[in-house]
């Protein structure tokens, strides 16, 4: 672990201290203050900018891989205006930072002129593997959420800016507790030994009937599905996490678990039950049907949070998506997913059929619409991909182009 060699890009606001599980002052080069400022996309913009300036980079290290897609979005957007700053060694104003924070920013740069040529000559020739370009002594990028919703925004930086380099979800962590460590680095889909000290858990059988009871750790079967109840240390409090569990195996005596999916966004109108992770691999089925679409984000909704503004028609779901490649879609081509729907799940299609869940439908939405979801979401959260409150509906809506 070099001295200063270490990036953070991590939003945590009101917090200016160091990360909890790295309590070493002098490993990042990012200043805990740039990641405290009440502005998500200025607390990622300050951090990426003092990242830039350390070229012998070893580790970058993300809180949600959202975080890190969104920092890199921002350098293709505003890679010149770094370029200079990191010149003349000074921060532009920007909204979301305050005065006293920008001074004490301000207190720490310098100028470097050197950098910043190598910053615009790399940009310049595009932005694929452009961290191993940027970072030539980059080893690892470390995420410390990576799994369900947040792996979308890892395989995309994985084929892109991000070419080349390992990923590494080091550990797992519920309800405030961290329940388990990833052995297995090089394993492209983490797995996690949980550490039966860390926290007490509990866990429900997914197939189980409507009043299953717990099972403890040793009772746990390879292969079934488990949700997840944590009683951590620091508060003896007990609550269930919503977090869907597989256990893949065993490491010793010791399950070793893959995250699956959060119960909370399970997709149902009619009591049919689209759980998060196979919704996204139909979205997924249906994107290879539609040549030269690359999905960048997406989220749903349930048609009873629209009220009156759905129309009268049956329960249906609403689906936002922003793609790069297609500016529209036909109203065939809108189709196919829910005909994908229908051939995955037999209730959906049944459903349809009797017409109790009216189809789907599906809109396109302004580039950089989910950066602004993220930030309206008021903490560093993994992204949902259903929508339960209408304030993040309306501004889903309001940025519709199609």
């Amino acid at each position: 672990l070099a001295r200063r060699g270490t990036a953070l890009l991590h939003w945590s606001p009101g917090c200016a201290r160091a990360p909890a599980a790295w309590p070493l002052p002098t490993l990042y080069c990012t200043p805990a203050a740039a990641g405290a400022v009440p502005s998500r996309a200025a607390a990622l913009r300050l951090q990426l900018l003092f990242a830039l300036r350390q070229r012998a980079l070893r580790v970058l290290e993300a809180g949600l891989a959202a975080e890190l897609h969104d920092a890199l979005v921002a350098l293709r957007a505003e890679w010149p205006q770094l370029a200079q700053e990191l010149a003349l060694g000074r921060l532009s104003p920007q909204p979301g930072l305050p005065e006293g924070v920008r001074d004490q920013l301000q207190a720490l740069l310098t100028p470097d002129a050197a950098r910043a040529a190598e910053l615009r000559a790399e940009c310049a020739c595009g932005f694929e593997g452009i961290m191993m370009r940027l970072w030539p002594q980059l080893e690892v990028v470390v995420v410390r959420t990576a799994h369900g919703a947040e792996r979308l925004y890892c395989d995309s930086l994985r084929q892109a800016d991000c070419r080349g380099l390992p990923f590494y979800c080091p550990f797992y962590q519920a309800a405030g507790a961290l329940l388990g460590v990833n052995l297995w680095p090089a394993e492209p889909v983490p797995r996690f030994l949980l550490c039966p000290d860390w926290a007490f858990c509990e866990f429900l059988p997914c197939l189980a009937n409507k009043e299953p009871r717990t099972v403890l750790l040793d009772e746990l079967w390879e292969g079934r599905e488990y949700g997840l109840v944590v009683t951590a240390q620091q508060g003896e409090y007990r609550c269930r996490t919503e977090e869907v569990l597989k256990v893949a195996g065993f490491h010793k005596q010791c399950p070793v678990v893959e995250p699956v999916r959060r119960e909370s966004q399970t997709l149902s109108v009619r009591g049919e039950s689209i759980p998060e992770e196979q919704f996204c691999q139909s979205l997924c089925r249906t994107l290879r049907m539609w040549p030269g679409a690359r999905l960048i984000d997406y989220v749903c909704v349930e048609s009873s949070l629209l009220g009156d503004s759905s129309g009268p028609c049956a329960p249906h779901y609403e689906v936002f998506m922003e793609l790069q490649g297609l500016r529209d879609l036909s109203e065939g081509q809108r189709y196919k997913l829910d005909q994908c729907l229908q051939e995955d799940f037999p209730i959906y299609k049944s459903f349809r059929f009797k017409g109790s869940i009216g189809p789907l439908r599906l809109h396109l939405v302004r580039p950089g619409t989910f950066t602004r979801l993220r930030e309206a979401l008021g903490s560093p959260v993994p992204m949902p991909r259903v929508l339960h409150e209408e304030q993040l509906l309306q501004l889903i809506q309001a940025s519709v182009i199609s």
